[in-house]
């Protein structure tokens, strides 16, 4: 038993297996429209009945990675959770993992100090977008002081992603993480959507992704889909700047429906499972369990959090 875990640990914990919910299946239906033959149901207005059996992939294996450490400490403790990616990645390295995350984890499993192989990745660190698409747990764990959300994000995110750009994505989501769980059950309105983008900008270091963040919250939500991707990205370069500022767009436009948040999200394309794991954890904080479908859920493959 660790005597330093929060007293209302249980609780938290319960909020992290609700996020990792609302990201395994927006990140494991996401990952079925990589299949050519799927793409013909996104002509349908309403998401189709669920068909199959729907692995995850990275995302939600390191997210599962996240979920382990907090459960151990009660906080983002950097060695055991660079030990605890390397583990599973080692026992599931197949999980569609991109080239920097490969490099990186196979060398931490090696032996590697993730402090000095984080920062030698594209010559400063990768600014990719896998520092925001794990991050919900952590926002579920603090969601009620957020300042800490900021503070455990960073630890979290520096492992992999040394990168000024990297650090900001993973923060911003997660601080959109904590203000869904603590409007959680409120009605959308203009209202809600302007401060949610106030207290992510409020939060997010300067650079890039913190503009492309503040040009989402301009982007009028009754926009299109097509157009919404045209002027804001759609993950198809992989980095924060361009999967962020869209994911935040989504949603501030159905912080309250979580199907359509993911269905939205999966029509702008682009890397469709990690824009929906993003999308799906922090929206399931705001919904709650009952807000994802239980046909979605049982159609997800069981989450393995050991390795």
């Amino acid at each position: 038993m660790n005597h330093s875990l929060p007293s209302d640990h249980a609780d938290r914990m319960a909020r992290v297996q609700l996020a990792l919910d609302g990201l395994s299946v927006g990140d494991a239906l996401g990952s079925q429209f990589f299949l050519p033959k799927n793409h013909l149901l996104l002509q349908q207005p309403e998401p189709p009945i669920p068909w199959g059996r729907w692995g995850y992939t990275d995302d939600t294996e390191m997210a599962l990675g996240i979920a382990e450490v907090l459960e151990r400490h009660g906080r983002i403790d950097q060695d055991d959770l660079a030990a605890t990616f390397a583990r599973r990645f080692a026992a599931e390295m197949y999980r569609g993992y991109g080239p920097g995350a490969v490099r990186l984890l196979a060398a931490v499993s090696g032996g590697a100090d993730w402090r000095i192989a984080s920062r030698e990745l594209f010559n400063g660190g990768s600014f990719g977008n896998g520092s925001a698409m794990r991050i919900a747990p952590v926002a579920a764990y603090f969601a009620d002081d957020v300042n800490r959300v900021v503070e455990e994000a960073r630890l979290s995110v520096e492992i992999t992603h040394a990168h000024a750009e990297g650090i900001a994505g993973g923060i911003a989501v997660a601080v959109a993480g904590a203000f869904a769980w603590q409007h959680r059950g409120q009605k959308e309105s203009v209202t809600l959507r302007a401060e949610l983008f106030e207290t992510v900008l409020r939060h997010t270091p300067e650079g890039d992704t913190r503009i492309g963040i503040a040009h989402a919250s301009t982007v009028d939500p009754a926009e299109s889909v097509a157009t919404a991707v045209s002027l804001l990205g759609n993950g198809h370069r992989v980095t924060c700047q361009d999967t962020v500022p869209f994911c935040l767009w989504v949603i501030g436009r159905h912080l309250a429906d979580y199907p359509a948040a993911i269905w939205t999200t999966i029509r702008g394309f682009g890397d469709i499972d990690t824009n929906a794991a993003i999308v799906g954890g922090v929206v399931a904080l705001a919904c709650g369990a009952d807000g994802i479908p239980q046909d979605w859920l049982d159609a997800r493959e069981d989450l393995q959090y050991d390795s």
